[in-house]
């Protein structure tokens, strides 16, 4: 049997959870995959999945062969990709990761079309706040929303956004609308839990830099929680642009404090360091840069 295909579709199996589902994932049948796996345990002499009538789990030995599959799979990825360069062509799998509110509002709507140019593509998307690691959970590229610290990953700006701090009118008509950052302090404050700053929130005034630290009645990893509690006049939030920026134009949010500004984050396409970009990476990043920019 051909190798690479056998760490595949063993690959596919961890990654779905079950047979059926990895099965489906392949267009395969659920007796051909298992007859892979199988012959991989056969041909290796271990057995690399506990088998339960409710769930699959890795054996030790099974651990270090994933490891492996993914490292070689990924070069073989590489090695398809700087054949097909010449070519400009999209192929294969490419694993992206975003966040999820930007992911849903911004990136969302864009994928058909970039599908549609390149058939030959297989997107896998993963939504998610937290800084996921490139390298070692397998992402060809990520979208980031931050003031990047130096790394050893390459990036590319591909628009900003603004941190808007803002509450409902309704909100401030009962609670009085806050002047200076450090009445914030006696606010009902909604705060997203990843800001990189926590509870201390950073602002540029007319005499210079101010920050307060906040009381926050609710912290949630969600800045669409945040967004949603706001409407619902629960308090006052620090939201990106992207995020809000309808709400205010539709005046069921509005700025507060606007002569203090907080920080402008610049919204990134993020990548490993290669000697050699995969055609499928640059592509992506070059789409996404010809985008409508958000702020």
């Amino acid at each position: 049997m051909d190798r690479f295909q056998e760490m595949r579709v063993f690959t596919a199996v961890v990654d779905a959870g079950s047979f059926v589902a990895a099965a489906d994932a392949l267009e395969m049948s659920k007796a051909a995959v298992s007859r892979y796996v199988s012959e991989l345990e056969q041909r290796l002499g271990v057995r690399l999945l506990h088998r339960t009538t409710r769930r699959l789990s890795l054996t030790e030995e099974g651990e270090v062969f994933l490891a492996r599959c993914r490292e070689l799979l990924a070069a073989l990825d590489e090695a398809e990709a700087e054949v097909n360069e010449r070519g400009g062509s999209a192929v294969g799998l490419l694993k992206v990761s975003a966040p999820v509110s930007f992911g849903v509002l911004n990136l969302a709507p864009l994928w058909a079309d970039f599908m549609a140019a390149h058939p030959q593509l297989t997107l896998d998307l993963t939504l998610t706040d937290r800084m996921i690691d490139l390298v070692d959970e397998g992402f060809d590229m990520a979208v980031r929303i931050a003031r990047l610290p130096s790394s050893s990953l390459v990036s590319r700006r591909l628009a900003s956004t603004r941190m808007v701090l803002c509450a409902s009118p309704r909100y401030l008509r009962k609670h009085g609308t806050p002047k200076h950052p450090q009445e914030l302090a006696a606010h009902t404050v909604l705060a997203y839990n990843l800001l990189s700053t926590g509870d201390t929130w950073e602002f540029e005034g007319p005499q210079g830099p101010a920050t307060v630290k906040v009381r926050p009645r609710l912290h949630t990893n969600s800045g669409d929680t945040c967004r949603a509690v706001a409407l619902g006049h629960g308090g006052i939030v620090l939201q990106p642009s992207f995020l809000v920026d309808r709400d205010l134009q539709r005046g069921d949010l509005v700025e507060v404090m606007p002569k203090y500004r907080s920080a402008e984050l610049g919204i990134h396409a993020v990548y490993p360091t290669r000697k050699h970009v995969p055609p499928k990476v640059r592509l992506l990043i070059d789409f996404l840069a010809t985008r409508p920019r958000q702020r």
